[in-house]
């Protein structure tokens, strides 16, 4: 997910020349064949730009996605996404770009735009919201079971029956919630109750925009829980916490980190260096630091060879897992969100059992330590 959100961030910040870049989304169930007759009328249209350069930019452009296009028989499951064009990279030099993915959920959108931009709103909308919720939707004619995952339901089952018209309670929602017919699973997870006036698909439609709210706060709600927790474990001063890089990087290896929290916007970047003898180090630096050639030099001041940059936050996307934990991205939303990023740095985590953290670089160099500032 972490992923799609870094991809999504470098696709809009990109900028073109003209009006060469494209944006192409084909939903699921659509036909390639369609999308490939499309994109020859659009390449006809675009023959008749009168720019040179814009042309050619354009007609390339269209070219490339009629190459990729050509590597799918049918429009995967989720749909097809794909971007390509000409961008300017911020030393001013022009960079081609092709990428085609299939989303990791179905996208039912259309598109397909030449713009000096690339367009991600639809992507954007896939990253609204990653939960799955259930909905029963009962009336007297039968009942209907199905999903809603961001912008897409799915029904998964639905029966009739054939009851008297006068059948059953106005309160009938209330006794089965309360009654042994209802597991008790479900009732640990129920969010919101509400009345419809209609049963089967079109009152799968009007319970969706009435629990609209309800399922809008579900993810804040887990966030504010899991920052909440962590609080709670620092007040009590139980020992079952860490935060800030070295710290968390050191329980990590211990094997020690139950969950990983990390801030979505983290702005460390991991280096791995070298020196001329072959010997390897970490470091992890932010922007400012960053600036501070000392950092990228040996202690008599030979630069080190930087074998390895990644942003910290992708490798903990990319690791975390090795380590028996688990990843958790947060926002600054909440208002406990905001006092982790301020207060914490954005980066922690819950431990299993306490760990005692080793502080070897405030000791590095003792003799310089004086106690009285303490």
């Amino acid at each position: 997910m972490w992923k799609i959100k870094k991809l999504i961030k470098s696709l809009e910040l990109a900028r073109g020349n003209g009006t060469s870049m494209i944006s192409l989304i084909i939903p699921p169930r659509d036909q390639v064949a369609r999308v490939q007759k499309m994109l020859a009328d659009e390449y006809g249209t675009a023959s008749n730009i009168k720019s040179r350069v814009n042309r050619l930019s354009v007609l390339g452009a269209i070219t490339s996605v009629q190459g990729r296009l050509k590597l799918y028989n049918k429009v995967p499951p989720n749909g097809l996404v794909m971007y390509c064009g000409t961008i300017v990279t911020d030393e001013g030099k022009e960079k081609k770009v092709n990428i085609d993915f299939e989303p990791f959920k179905p996208i039912n959108t259309s598109l397909y735009l030449c713009d000096n931009k690339f367009h991600t709103e639809a992507l954007q909308g896939l990253l609204a919201d990653d939960n799955k919720f259930g909905f029963i939707i009962m009336d007297g004619n039968g009942c209907l079971f199905g999903t809603l995952q961001g912008n897409t339901r799915e029904v998964l089952h639905k029966f009739t029956v054939d009851l008297p018209k006068k059948h059953g309670s106005a309160d009938f929602k209330t006794e089965l919630g309360q009654s042994d017919m209802f597991d008790q699973r479900l009732q640990a997870k129920l969010i919101k109750t509400v009345d419809i006036s209609y049963g089967g698909e079109n009152g799968f439609n009007q319970a969706i925009e009435l629990a609209a709210d309800a399922l809008a706060n579900v993810k804040f709600i887990q966030e504010k829980k899991l920052i909440g927790g962590y609080f709670e474990e620092i007040s009590q001063d139980t020992g079952k916490y860490v935060f800030g890089v070295a710290d968390t990087l050191q329980a990590l290896e211990m094997g020690a980190v139950e969950t990983l929290i990390c801030w979505e916007n983290l702005d460390i970047v991991r280096y791995k260096l070298k020196n001329s003898t072959g010997e390897e180090k970490v470091i992890h630096l932010r922007p400012d630091e960053e600036k501070d050639k000392s950092h990228f030099q040996d202690k008599e001041g030979q630069d080190l060879e930087i074998v390895e940059t990644m942003a910290l936050l992708e490798w903990f996307a990319n690791n975390y897992k090795s380590f028996g934990a688990t990843l958790e991205i947060v926002t600054d939303k909440s208002q406990e969100g905001a006092q982790f990023v301020r207060g914490f740095g954005g980066i922690g985590g819950l431990l299993r059992y306490r760990v005692e953290i080793q502080h070897q670089d405030e000791f590095e160099e003792g003799n310089d330590i004086d106690l009285d500032d303490y």
